[in-house]
């Protein structure tokens, strides 16, 4: 019996979960979904009869590996650093891997022996990254296939609270890993544009918000995101004098998020001792940065409590994470929405034009986010290709190329995931 694992049962598993569940029933396949947490596996499952509930601690060898070996395909939701214990395995016991995650060095090094073992690895398989490729790329090689001319690549991308769910100052609610949430940015970034290469280091990505245009929502703003230059030649396009990735948020959202970025609240490395540690001691360095367009943002976080921090915290990103799961979690009716833009600038028959790809999703609870649903799906979708053998591949991808985009995007959008474009 071909089987799908899954490892990790976090915030963006829900919508995946329920995918698999439906796919394992139609097709008599077996789905094991393994995680530290029995509970949160269930809540999701419902106790479906057809997913295999295993509690795992994914740092011991024995137990993991043996889980890997009953697979097929392999689904790693896990933090971003724990990816490479499993893709070890994978390698040695010949089975697919996909992950959401960007591709790192680690990944990287197993390159040649994935592709002598005939296997197929997909990182970034995900939103963004994921669906961001796919969409681009297939817009990328249209334009090109009719004679045009890339001159310009902006892609934009936000996780945002829907308009009706739009209730406390920062604009902002939890709906994915928290963690991920809090150290976004942390590298800075460097993108290209108008022929000149740009870099930003964190304390300066968020105190300019960037206003965008996008219909049917008010008040976005972008921040660079990571290393935009790093896909210049990922997506073909050498000659772009524009190149840039960035995150959407609320414009209010960079006021409160600048002046923790600059008083240092995001430090995970330096550990600190929070015995008798109230909120509002915790975070007296963010004073000399509080002014009439923050404070109400800082002090609905709870910065300013004379409640003491967690005993458990050891650092400050674990007060802030604290705080950020506390004040800004999503209640059980409340909705997120998706939205993402790819805008392009092409050079055509000697007319300059321009093109918007928009996307929005909205969640439909607490649970079965839109976040839940863009980064889940493309990942059952790829392991359902895979284990009907729709998709062939091999080696190690991000799904830039048209043996994953088409059929993906094609499944995408029966799902509701398609693009509305516009051309000037």
């Amino acid at each position: 019996m071909k089987t799908i694992l899954l490892i990790g049962a976090g915030k963006s598993t829900t919508v995946l979960i329920d995918f698999l569940i439906a796919e394992a029933e139609i097709n008599n396949w077996k789905f094991i979904i393994a995680d530290t947490n029995l509970n949160q596996i269930l809540l999701k499952t419902k106790a479906s009869k057809f997913a295999e509930a295993v509690l795992l601690d994914i740092n011991n060898e024995t137990h993991r590996s043996k889980l890997i070996q009953k697979a097929h395909v392999v689904i790693s939701m896990m933090p971003p650093d724990l990816h490479f214990l499993i893709a070890k395995d994978c390698v040695e016991y010949r089975k697919h891997l996909l992950t959401a995650s960007y591709l790192d060095d680690k990944i990287k090094s197993l390159m040649d022996e994935i592709s002598n073992r005939k296997l197929l690895f997909i990182c970034e398989m995900g939103l963004d990254p994921g669906i961001d490729h796919m969409s681009a790329m297939k817009i990328i090689d249209e334009i090109k296939k009719n004679g045009g001319k890339i001159t310009s690549f902006k892609s934009h991308c936000g996780g945002l609270v829907e308009p009706d769910s739009d209730n406390n100052p920062w604009h902002y609610k939890i709906s994915w890993n928290p963690r991920n949430v809090l150290l976004a940015g942390q590298s800075g970034a460097v993108y290209k544009e108008n022929n000149n290469i740009k870099k930003i280091t964190y304390k300066n990505l968020f105190n300019c918000a960037n206003a965008i245009e996008f219909k049917g929502l008010k008040n976005l703003a972008f921040y660079p995101n990571r290393d935009s230059l790093g896909y210049i030649n990922t997506y073909k396009l050498p000659d772009a004098s524009t190149f840039i990735r960035t995150t959407l948020r609320h414009i209010d959202f960079y006021k409160g998020w600048n002046a923790i970025v600059l008083a240092g609240l995001t430090n995970d490395t330096n550990c600190i001792d929070v015995s008798g540690l109230t909120f509002r001691n915790w975070s007296a360095p963010i004073l000399p940065f509080c002014n009439e367009g923050n404070k109400s943002m800082l002090t609905f976080l709870g910065l300013f409590d004379a409640d003491l921090t967690p005993i458990t915290a050891k650092t400050s990103a674990d007060i802030l994470q604290y705080l950020l799961e506390t004040k800004l979690k999503m209640e059980p009716t409340d909705k997120d929405m998706i939205a993402m833009m790819h805008e392009f600038e092409y050079e055509l028959e000697g007319n300059i034009k321009k093109l918007k790809s928009c996307l929005i999703v909205k969640g439909e609870d607490n649970m079965h986010t839109a976040m839940a649903k863009t980064v889940g799906l493309p990942l059952g979708i790829a392991a359902k290709l895979i284990l009907n053998e729709t998709l062939q591949l091999k080696g190690l991808h991000i799904p830039t190329i048209k043996e994953i985009y088409i059929p993906v995007l094609h499944e995408l959008k029966k799902e509701g995931i398609c693009f509305t474009e516009t051309v000037e």
